[in-house]
């Protein structure tokens, strides 16, 4: 396989799962880790996902934007770890800003229609929502094989 090959086998590896784990780094520089769900979007390079204001995860990425993202296969034989810098949106703050817009668009992409998006984008400011951004810079693994 050639390393472009492997690399777009890594890569798609992100959007055929949408539930890995992020590591951030602690204050310490111990990682800390979150299981979370995401959407991947290849024309951009970028893993969105859903976070709170008030997690450790969020606070780790304001101070050290460093992060990395674990995807696997079912079986556990196929991997990937994504590495890159996060960016975060601002905090939802009002059911139809920016923000909620691009919550809407990444819980589609991730899970489908939600059964009331009246109630889903209340909840994301009462629950004070954020996008993670994640430019995959590097990735690493083994591919899943064909």
């Amino acid at each position: 396989m050639t390393q472009d090959a492997t690399q777009d086998a890594l890569l798609k590896l992100l959007s055929e799962h949408h539930g890995g784990v992020l590591v951030t780094l602690k204050r310490d520089g111990r990682p800390q880790l979150s299981n979370v769900s995401h959407a991947y979007y290849p024309g951009e390079r970028v893993i969105r996902i859903s976070l709170t204001d008030d997690r450790a995860k969020t606070r780790n990425l304001r101070r050290d934007p460093r992060a990395s993202y674990h995807v696997t296969t079912t079986d556990r034989w196929a991997y990937t770890v994504a590495e890159g810098t996060a960016e975060l949106s601002p905090v939802a703050g009002d059911p139809h800003d920016d923000t909620v817009e691009e919550l809407v668009r990444l819980y589609r992409d991730a899970a489908g229609e939600h059964p009331d998006w009246d109630e889903y984008r209340a909840a994301m400011v009462r629950d004070r929502r954020l996008v993670l951004r994640l430019r995959v810079e590097r990735a690493y693994g083994i591919p899943k094989g064909d």
